[in-house]
């Protein structure tokens, strides 16, 4: 993403909703998500928190229930979903199993009905890169979070999927996917979106594949091409044809593909109110208030 661009034409809208409807639909979430979710879970060692609300906004690219539950069994943990529940993921537990607090599954909340201040942490595994615009839903994060509640997430940085996008270049096919957002720029949003002590990491994974089917199944499973400027129309069998045959020629000796993954890892607290401004009417958040308070009797 490059910096003077709009951010809010980043995504298409409308395709990155499709996108998390048919993760939604699909049997269990995809293996790089479930992987990253791992990865993020043992981040939570770092902190000595002990919330007492979770919300997991991962919707649909979830795969953390469980994470959450293990690193936090005592906690009320919510699950934000854009999309209805549908599908093998969306089916109701059945009755006799809802005594048992392994089948037990998170309540689902709808964004609008999420309390303000209530979560002592805000957990989102791979849901931002479908966002269009990252900056409203940093500050529904941060409006969401209690106050000392501390914000934990996972997102596709730019470093990911260069072979394809090297592909689509020299065949003048147009953008291959959607451009991420560099972890510098995202550091820079939760600081100006009330956040503090941001910390941002990335690793770089290598998954090999035995053949381009194997490749291209695999990102068909993670989501879709969410480029506003990508090919408007259906690709046709002669085009998948030549694509499959493109990335075989990138393949090594062994005749395995390596693409790369970026995954950026974001950490932060929800910094509190410098204060309220000086207008004739002002309105603060009781949560914030109470802080407020407490850190003044602290200094006396």
């Amino acid at each position: 993403m490059t910096p003077d661009a709009p951010s809010a034409t980043r995504v298409d809208a409308r395709a990155a909703a499709r996108a998390l409807a048919r993760l939604a639909r699909a049997a269990e979430p995809p293996w790089l998500h479930q992987e990253a979710a791992r990865r993020m879970a043992e981040r939570l060692g770092w902190i000595k928190a002990r919330p007492a609300q979770v919300l997991d906004w991962s919707g649909a690219a979830g795969a953390s229930s469980d994470l959450l539950a293990a690193a936090y069994p005592r906690a009320t943990q919510l699950r934000v979903d854009e999309t209805p529940p549908s599908g093998p993921r969306g089916a109701a537990v059945p009755w006799w199993r809802r005594w048992s607090s392994a089948a037990a599954a998170p309540r689902r909340v709808r964004p609008g009905e999420v309390q303000p201040a209530s979560a002592g942490l805000v957990w989102s595994n791979m849901r931002l890169h479908f966002e269009p615009d990252p900056e409203p839903l940093l500050r529904a994060w941060r409006t969401a979070l209690a106050p000392e509640g501390f914000l934990m997430f996972s997102t596709l940085g730019p470093g990911s999927l260069a072979l394809l996008r090297e592909v689509h270049e020299e065949a003048g096919w147009g953008p291959a996917h959607a451009p991420f957002v560099d972890m510098h720029d995202l550091g820079d949003m939760l600081a100006a979106h009330g956040f503090a002590e941001p910390v941002m990491d990335q690793e770089t994974l290598n998954l090999s594949y035995a053949s381009p089917d194997a490749l291209l199944g695999e990102l068909r499973a993670l989501g879709a091409n969410l480029a506003p400027k990508r090919f408007a129309g259906l690709r046709t069998r002669r085009w998948h044809d030549a694509l499959r045959a493109r990335l075989a020629e990138r393949a090594a000796s062994d005749g395995r593909l390596t693409l790369q993954v970026e995954l950026v890892y974001g950490h932060a607290f929800r910094a509190a109110d410098a204060g309220p401004r000086v207008e004739p009417q002002t309105t603060i958040e009781l949560s914030d208030m109470k802080l407020m308070l407490r850190k003044e009797q602290s200094r006396k």
